[in-house]
């Protein structure tokens, strides 16, 4: 197990050093997930465009059980394992970039890379097929940022990000088939 933390030390430390001063301010940017709003409202709009009021209204509160199961259960995990952040080590401050960055206290697993997998395999089942083929690979390639920004910015480790990815693949796999389940249960009574 140490030598599992070891190389998870060595990658985050190699990749954070990776980055530079010039390109903080975007890795900063590409974290906040309010930088995506426009990208939210977007999807919003072509979740109501196929699927109506009623039924953007019912996968919306899907997304909000599916983001407050995940958080959660992050936090759970977080509060019980208690693995503190690469940011709270005094021995590797001086290893990795400094990056003026709000910096929480555990950091096992990642919450944003759970909520985002979570949530793009939640939405893409929603999509019409036509508009899942275009926004499927810029969900992706989004997520892969979206998480990596927590390695480059030194505030989780590789595996934080690794198991939060797959449990983020659980949670929207669970709730996509919640989700499915319910609108046929609608159908059929309906």
């Amino acid at each position: 197990m140490n030598r599992i933390k070891q190389i998870d030390t060595e990658i985050l430390i190699y990749l954070n050093n990776l980055g530079s001063e010039t390109w903080d301010p975007l890795w900063i940017a590409i974290t906040n997930k309010f930088t995506f709003i426009p990208m939210f409202i977007f999807l919003i709009y072509l979740l109501y465009k196929k699927n109506g009021i009623n039924g953007l209204l019912i996968i919306l509160f899907f997304v909000a059980l599916l983001i407050l199961f995940t958080d959660q259960f992050t936090n759970l995990v977080k509060d019980s394992t208690q693995r503190l952040r690469p940011c709270r080590i005094d021995d590797l401050q001086n290893l990795l970039r400094d990056i003026n960055i709000r910096c929480g206290k555990y950091g096992f697993f990642s919450a944003h890379a759970a909520n985002s997998v979570a949530v793009t395999i939640f939405v893409l089942n929603c999509l019409n097929q036509s508009v899942k083929k275009y926004f499927k690979p810029i969900l992706i390639v989004w997520v892969i940022i979206f998480s990596y920004s927590r390695i480059y910015l030194g505030v989780h480790y590789p595996l934080d990000i690794l198991f939060g990815l797959t449990f983020g693949l659980f949670s929207g796999l669970l709730f996509k088939y919640l989700y499915n389940f319910f609108k046929s249960q609608k159908e059929f009574s309906g």
